[in-house]
């Protein structure tokens, strides 16, 4: 993408103050910008402080983006000349990258991943990890920041969490009706959290492909009710793994044979933007099938440069064969990408991502193929790295999808607006570097272990302590794929089917089951207008609780 200079470096104008631009002269704004750069970076430290206390204390992981949205309104409002320039749209957005890509960033990839040799009884061996899943998490992002906008992660597919973030932006910035609207669903989101009801499932519900989240909410409820209906937890024995061990092939299967298909290129965007009746349809796709095989296959070659920087950086060179060592390299490459692929394509349709699930599934494999413990450890912690920072900055670019889709000419405001994303994330993930280094040692001395890091060094210590496991896996692997491929790749109904089996929520499935029925009733009496309408409640619904999560630090300190 090409980088040139703009007015907006250093005196935006009006016009960049809002959604609805029509300028042709503006560029987008820039995370180099002092007043941006400093924002962002106080913002950054704010929230991997939040990731990495709430998962250490609590195990659970918040959603800050809105938190960082709201912040970088409240300081554009401040009556000081520098701060003015925040109240643009496009900068509250590199706000909420920045702080959302920091939080998952010392929460879920790299706390969570240095945490299990900790467990494992190799303290020697975390700084080594710290070093590995922080390059696998900037591949990680690297990797859905040039696949974004492509058939397989397409812009206008549901993305929940980058819509609410998007339209809690519009709301404070025209106000009237949608700020109200917006308000209220937020209270009650917030509302939620103190009696421990799930409305961002609510809420995702609202925004999600129907067909997707109705196989999402079927799952939940089988999760939670298949001891009082089946006598059985299908929660346990390894069944909801199989169920994604298969849906996860045939997706694997489906995007490969997207990717080798051949097709027309969809037609570039001229450079005035398509007209407002096409644009949803014609901006849909800015990465073309040949761009993306060129980044998936970059994308495992970079993998297979940070698992031999890990290997070495681990002292597995002197462990392991020759053999066994491109093995573990090309394995734990695979797995990595694999793994960001499918959590992706869940938190694309659901706003949910099965990072731990699927990262199991590739330690059960470890363990069935016999990798020695210790690289298995390192290869989890690699793998455990990837996939929650993709679906983060997914929904962030989402969001600045919608902030951007009015801007004229369209396509270079877009692709630099997604550059410059990708730069505030790095930012944020600076700064979890930075937190998780300073504050690891303190929490783990006090015991304060991320629980998905104990499961993980605990299985690999004691393995799957049970017979049958791939007997199992391989029996739940056949209704998972045959799901999988009757949805196709739009709804991803197996991958959301093992989301749902792998996640016990209370009352999750009732809110989720709910809100499809009222979706689908209110559609057929308002008409077209019901899906702006209820994007708004839903987007409320997800802030509320992702300002309900992010205030449980204050529980947590």
């Amino acid at each position: 993408m090409s980088h040139h200079t703009s007015p907006s470096a250093t005196a935006p104008p009006p016009a960049d103050s809002g959604p609805g631009v029509t300028s042709s002269g503006a560029g987008h704004p820039r995370v180099t910008e002092p007043v941006v750069f400093i924002v962002l970076a106080v913002l950054s430290v704010v929230g991997a402080v939040i990731g990495a206390d709430l998962v250490a204390k609590l195990g659970i992981s918040a959603n800050t983006s809105v938190v960082g949205a709201l912040i970088a309104m409240l300081i554009g409002r401040i009556p000081l000349a520098g701060l003015r320039s925040m109240r643009s749209v496009h900068r509250q957005n590199l706000a909420q990258s920045a702080i959302s890509a920091a939080t998952f960033a010392s929460a879920n990839a790299l706390l969570t991943s240095i945490a299990v040799p900790y467990v494992f009884g190799r303290k020697d061996l975390v700084w080594p990890m710290l070093a590995g899943s922080f390059v696998g998490l900037l591949i990680d992002t690297w990797v859905l920041y040039r696949s974004f906008g492509s058939r397989l992660l397409p812009a206008d597919a549901a993305w929940p969490p980058g819509q609410a973030a998007a339209e809690t932006i519009k709301a404070g910035d025209k106000g009237g009706k949608r700020a109200l609207v917006l308000g209220a669903g937020t209270l009650v989101g917030l509302g939620g959290t103190l009696f421990s009801l799930p409305l961002s499932a609510a809420g995702v519900a609202f925004l999600g492909n129907v067909w997707a989240l109705l196989m999402f909410g079927v799952g939940l409820g089988l999760r939670e009710f298949s001891p009082d209906l089946f006598h059985t937890d299908l929660g346990s024995g390894y069944v909801p793994h199989g169920v994604m061990v298969g849906a996860g092939v045939v997706a694997l299967g489906q995007a490969v044979f997207m990717l080798v298909r051949r097709r027309p290129a969809r037609q570039e965007q001229s450079h005035a933007g398509p007209a407002p009746a096409e644009r949803d349809e014609t901006t849909a796709y800015t990465v073309d099938e040949k761009a993306l095989r060129r980044s998936l296959v970059r994308g495992y070659a970079l993998f297979v440069a940070g698992a031999v920087l890990l290997a070495v950086l681990g002292g597995l060179i002197g462990d392991m064969s020759p053999l066994g060592l491109i093995g573990w390299v090309l394995f734990a490459a695979f797995a990595a990408l694999v793994h960001e692929l499918i959590v992706g394509l869940a938190a694309m349709q659901s706003g949910w991502f099965p990072s731990f699930a699927v990262t199991l599934i590739f330690l059960v494999l470890g363990l069935l193929i016999g990798i020695p413990s210790v690289p298995l450890a390192l290869l989890v912690g690699y793998v455990s790295a990837t996939g929650p920072a993709f679906a983060d900055m997914g929904y962030d670019l989402k969001a600045g999808w919608l902030l951007r889709r009015d801007h004229r000419p369209w396509d270079p405001y877009e692709r630099e607006g997604r550059r410059e994303q990708f730069r505030a994330a790095l930012i944020g993930f600076a700064a979890a570097l930075a937190v998780v280094a300073v504050l690891w040692q303190s929490y783990f001395k006090q015991g304060l272990i991320p629980p998905v890091a104990k499961v993980y060094a605990d299985t690999v210590k004691n393995g799957l302590g049970e017979p049958g496991v791939l007997r199992t896996l391989l029996i739940w692997a056949v209704p998972g794929a045959l799901i999988q491929l009757i949805g196709g790749t739009k709804r991803q109904m197996g991958v959301m089917l093992a989301t749902g089996l792998l996640i016990l929520t209370p009352n999750a499935c009732w809110m989720v089951l709910a809100a499809l029925a009222v979706r689908v009733g209110y559609r057929k009496w308002r008409g077209p207008r019901a899906d702006e309408e209820l994007n708004l409640v839903g987007a409320g619904l997800i802030a509320g609780s992702s300002l309900g999560d992010s205030a449980q630090i204050v529980k947590a300190s």
